[in-house]
């Protein structure tokens, strides 16, 4: 029954954001900026990591795209809530944990085909990487997505508005975009910054991707990535099954 009710809600709600392909496309306008316009700075600057400027931009601005866009997913929820969607779906027999599950799997579709589509803007502009190892980033922003997302819903359930919600938002993703090393590796930061880093779970995804666009699979970088990224993503769903337990929804 899990399975039968998550493939309903995943069907209903990718069904929806099939119908609106402009936002689908516009979420990755931002990555795409970053591309175009600050990548090219980047090409003939040393930036102490192996491979080329994009094999560093690149993984940064693909997990950039889960950072954001997962974070600000819980919005749906504020606004289903205010329309009385919510309300209904707490009469239904449908499981909690697949009202979760349903939607972040989703999000976890769309920002992956985001993800294809800023590798496939970024090949012309430069980009050299192993297939595997741009096959092992997609697995990386599909667990992101998974993580944040659940953690997103998680809280919308709790705030009453979007006015609370943005703000909250916003004091997670702007630090953990900077400490993460997401536009430069920290291996350039002052060492107390590039220590301060290692307490944000993200720089650990940041690095193992880094690695794999070079072709570098059995690093300890890739070791401690695969492990916060499972860890976190098996936390986030357990937070927000607990939430969404918990009200009904």
């Amino acid at each position: 029954m899990l399975v039968h009710d998550t493939g309903l809600i995943y069907g209903r709600y990718l069904r929806q954001t099939l119908r609106s392909r402009f936002a689908m496309l516009f979420g990755v306008l931002m990555p795409l900026l970053y591309l175009l316009f600050f990548g090219p700075l980047l090409t003939d600057l040393p930036l102490g990591g192996r491979g080329s400027s994009w094999q560093v931009l690149v993984p940064g601005l693909l997990l950039q795209l889960g950072l954001f866009g997962a974070l600000f997913a819980g919005f749906m929820i504020i606004l289903e809530n205010g329309v009385g969607v919510v309300e209904r779906m707490r009469v239904t027999p449908v499981s909690r944990l697949a009202l979760l599950l349903g939607r972040v799997l989703r999000d976890a579709t769309v920002f992956v085909f985001q993800a294809v589509l800023l590798v496939l803007a970024a090949l012309p502009m430069g980009l050299r990487a192993p297939l595997p190892g741009v096959l092992i980033g997609f697995g990386f922003v599909a667990l992101l997505t998974v993580s944040l997302a659940s953690l997103s819903y998680a809280v919308a359930m709790k705030v009453r508005s979007p006015q609370e919600f943005g703000p909250l938002i916003n004091a997670v993703s702007m630090p953990s975009m900077l400490l993460s090393g997401l536009m430069l590796p920290m291996t350039l930061a002052p060492d107390w910054l590039d220590v301060l880093s290692h307490f944000v779970p993200f720089r650990y995804l940041v690095d193992a991707m880094r690695d794999a666009y070079v072709g570098e699979y059995a690093t300890a970088h890739m070791l401690y990535g695969a492990l916060v990224a499972v860890g976190f993503a098996a936390l986030a769903v357990t937070v927000g099954t607990r939430v969404f337990r918990k009200a009904g929804a």
